[in-house]
């Protein structure tokens, strides 16, 4: 049997999408295969293709599936035309906002997914390949939804991937988001709902479950409001759950301006605003101090500006301890 040590950089992905990223001759039929007939296991026992992966977890796999066949490894090694990689190069260098000598952060739009999945080809984890598929391939160290805009941190290297990945979880990345939403929330507050996921494979949402759900916190901060019925806010996340900001901002009936996946209809008050998610990354604050900022996607810039809260918008991540 060959075994493969899950890495930081793989924290919370699905464990179908890491598997593929380590093994990419293996189609997604024969892992959901393997992992239902307990040919792949995590730590020794069946797991989901859908699981979510813990750093330092164990999967084991027979050798004959986890070494590639002549076909395939002629197929998974593939060149990349000169011109795709440029291209694809060349629109990931538009994106640039900061960069050193072992990271770069990007702005990632609205609407561009992070990793493949179901219906998803074009992505940010896919263009990283085919734009570097020369050299190293710089690696993805947290993650976005698709919806969200804004900083997006890549490390350049696997032991800058393997430290950042521990930063993330040691809570050393300072990170703060910018949100329009639908009514109104104190000037101050916090949000501990534990969450869990359920749905059909490709259609999943998020939901509070106060039993089983994993532990989930958010604290906020309102920067203004328009007559009682739109919140300019600040938001932070202390954990790193799937929608968390989305799901948090619902229970506190505050659905995020545009997202109509957990809100439906509500979320869509009228042709003033586009039909796009208000929620974007903001700023990273590095461990060495250092504030990458993201500018603002035109559809927030729009309404904010539409609402006449463009001067609210904040220039440093604001203080969440202080009115």
């Amino acid at each position: 049997m060959a075994e493969f040590k899950i890495p930081h950089s793989e924290q919370d992905s699905r464990l179908d999408r890491a598997i593929r990223r380590r093994f990419p001759h293996i189609k997604q039929v024969q892992i959901e295969k393997s992992l239902r007939s307990g040919l792949m296991r995590l730590d020794g026992a069946k797991a989901k293709a859908n699981s979510r992966c813990v750093a330092g977890q164990i999967l084991t796999l027979p050798d004959w599936l986890s070494k590639a066949t002549a076909d395939d490894q002629e197929h998974t090694q593939k060149e990349v035309s000169p011109a795709k990689r440029a291209a694809d190069k060349a629109y990931l260098e538009g994106l640039i906002i900061d960069e050193t000598k072992n990271w770069m952060a990007l702005n990632k739009p609205a609407g561009l997914a992070v990793q493949g999945g179901t219906s998803t080809g074009r992505h940010i984890d896919g263009l990283l390949q085919s734009a570097y598929s020369d050299g190293v391939r710089p690696k993805l160290v947290h993650r976005l939804d698709k919806d969200t805009s804004g900083v997006l941190l890549i490390a350049k290297n696997d032991q800058t991937a393997r430290q950042l990945a521990s930063d993330f979880q040691a809570h050393k990345l300072d990170k703060s988001y910018l949100a329009l939403v639908l009514g109104q929330l104190p000037p101050l507050g916090d949000i501990k709902v534990p969450l869990s996921k359920s749905g059909p494979m490709g259609k999943e949402k998020m939901s509070p479950d106060y039993e089983e759900g994993q532990f989930a916190h958010t604290v906020f901060k309102t920067l203004n409001r328009s007559g009682g019925k739109m919140s300019l806010v600040a938001l932070k996340p202390l954990t790193g759950r799937t929608h968390q900001l989305r799901v948090h901002m619902l229970t506190a009936r505050t659905p995020i301006l545009g997202d109509g996946k957990y809100a439906g209809a509500e979320a869509h008050p009228g042709p003033d605003f586009a039909r796009q998610l208000h929620l974007h990354a903001q700023f990273l604050r590095m461990p060495d101090g250092r504030l990458i900022e993201a500018p603002l996607p035109q559809h927030l810039k729009a309404a904010i500006t539409f609402l006449d809260m463009h001067a609210d918008i904040p220039d440093a991540i604001p203080n969440f301890n202080e009115e």
